[in-house]
């Protein structure tokens, strides 16, 4: 763990918290004057800072200590400091905490809760330097995909999405069928873009089919092409979308809801490469990549005998699943400020340049998005369109009950919790207020263990921190500093 930062004039106080830290574990580092403070913040690896705030024998106001605050906190924002001193009033603690110390601590102080605060903050401070080290270093993935790859545009950060879409470039090369799963409106047709751009073929004919949109009749003359007179209304020669794909790539969106008839067919010319237009008798043959897409459970689809197996087996050497934007919550904002970017490009957002607002932010962040990235297209189109200024607010997205700011936590902080949620009328209402207070009950123990620390209390939970802020703003628990 790294060292414990001591700074105070008084040589016994400087030898109590040392003994006192090093008892616990804990390596310290040791200041009596502002300038060592400094030394020391611009040259160690400090995990929290103890700070005296007065470091002249009469001085009672603080204010030497207050500055050596700012100073700290100009170079390491980030950096946990504990205020202590004995000469400070409530209204002097909360200015404290308003220029950025993580706890205020009196003197005498507490041997446990000193400890437990200092050690929380250290332990907290690793865990978020850890977490930007590895949000640097998948950065540097995600950037060195993106230069050596054509993405088509794609905007993520979550790993979830990193891992489908390096596979997607890895087996682009491959000349083999590609079937990419998902719910709808997750950007099934753009990932089969990035298939199509990092192929053999990127420079071929890229033939896009809406395979839901086809009635079962006309299958087969949109898929394989029609002769003239081959049935009422064909006029005219038509070549199908095998023909049209010859020698590249073949996107069957909506493959799920394609007929039997249809999925026979279509695995008649995916195992021999032939085909025949309607009314033709000529054999044709057609070298072209297939990839489909679906949001339906084609296993589940085989064994109600809707979906063949056989042609399930030949769209599905490669599976490219894509997750749903609720479990990629970290995608959320970085998509929204791009599609607001290109809404305002594109002249949507009438009026000038459009900012997201923090508590839209927020709203967008606690939003379950059933209709996934589409659904947050639509919304942004929408509040870009009806926004009265510049900043767009959780109600122009039609979120307002999603808009509440998120509890900020303290280091010494302690966890308080709403009433457990009454019954409701129906079995099902009172199965989900159970389930949500022992949610809560869970939750509100693991906070209580962590005094108050949210990182290590997710941690325990098995949960990111952001998805323990979401639980907690969901279930009405609240964590308050108590100054003491």
């Amino acid at each position: 763990m790294p060292k414990i930062l001591v700074i105070d004039d008084q040589p016994a106080v400087c030898v109590a918290l040392t003994t006192l830290f090093e008892l616990h574990g804990l390596e310290v580092r040791v200041a009596s004057t502002p300038d060592e403070a400094m030394a020391a913040v611009l040259g160690d690896e400090l995990g929290a800072v103890v700070q005296d705030m007065n470091f002249r024998q009469s001085a009672t106001s603080g204010e030497e200590g207050m500055d050596l605050l700012r100073r700290i906190k100009a170079v390491d924002p980030e950096l946990p400091v504990v205020a202590m001193t004995a000469f400070t009033s409530i209204a002097g603690a909360v200015e404290l905490i308003k220029a950025g110390a993580s706890d205020y601590v009196p003197k005498p102080w507490d041997d446990r809760k000193l400890v437990a605060t200092v050690t929380n903050l250290a332990r907290l401070r690793a865990l978020e330097q850890e977490n930007a080290r590895l949000l640097a270093q998948r950065g540097r993935a995600r950037h060195k995909l993106a230069e050596r790859h054509d993405l088509a545009g794609l905007v993520y950060v979550s790993d979830a999405m990193h891992e489908v879409v390096s596979l997607a470039v890895k087996v682009a090369p491959a000349d083999v069928p590609v079937l990419i799963t998902g719910p709808n409106g997750t950007g099934k047709e753009l990932l089969a873009t990035i298939v199509q751009a990092n192929s053999r073929r990127r420079d071929r004919p890229f033939v896009k089919v809406n395979a839901g949109a086809l009635p079962d009749e006309l299958v087969e003359a949109e898929l394989f092409g029609a002769e003239a007179g081959a049935f009422t209304g064909a006029t005219r020669l038509r070549a199908g979308r095998f023909e049209e794909a010859d020698g590249g790539t073949l996107f069957l969106d909506e493959i799920g809801t394609l007929s039997l008839n249809g999925q026979k067919k279509l695995l008649r010319v995916l195992q021999t490469g032939e085909y025949q237009r309607l009314g033709s008798s000529v054999t044709r043959k057609a070298d072209v990549r297939v990839l489909s897409a679906t949001n339906r459970d084609l296993p589940r689809a085989i064994a109600e005998g809707s979906f063949r197996e056989d042609l399930y087996f030949r769209l599905n050497v490669i599976e490219l699943t894509l997750p749903a934007l609720r479990d990629r919550p970290e995608d959320i904002v970085p998509i929204a400020l791009h599609l607001l970017e290109h809404r305002v490009a594109r002249g949507a957002a009438a009026g000038g340049r459009v900012a997201l607002g923090p508590r839209a932010r927020h709203a967008l962040a606690e939003h379950d998005w059933p209709g996934n990235v589409r659904e947050l297209e639509n919304r942004l189109t929408r509040a870009a369109l009806v926004r009265k200024g510049e900043t767009i607010e959780p109600h122009d997205l039609g979120l307002d009950a999603a808009a509440r700011a998120p509890t900020t936590p303290g280091a010494a902080a302690s966890a308080g919790a709403s009433a457990a949620a009454s019954a409701g009328a129906s079995a099902a209402a009172s199965a989900g207020a159970s389930a949500a207070a022992s949610e809560r009950a869970e939750i509100e123990r693991a906070l209580v263990e962590a005094r108050g620390v949210v990182a290590k209390a997710a941690a325990s939970l098995g949960l990111s921190r952001q998805g323990l802020y979401r639980r907690m703003d969901r279930l009405g628990i609240q964590i308050e500093r108590k100054l003491k």
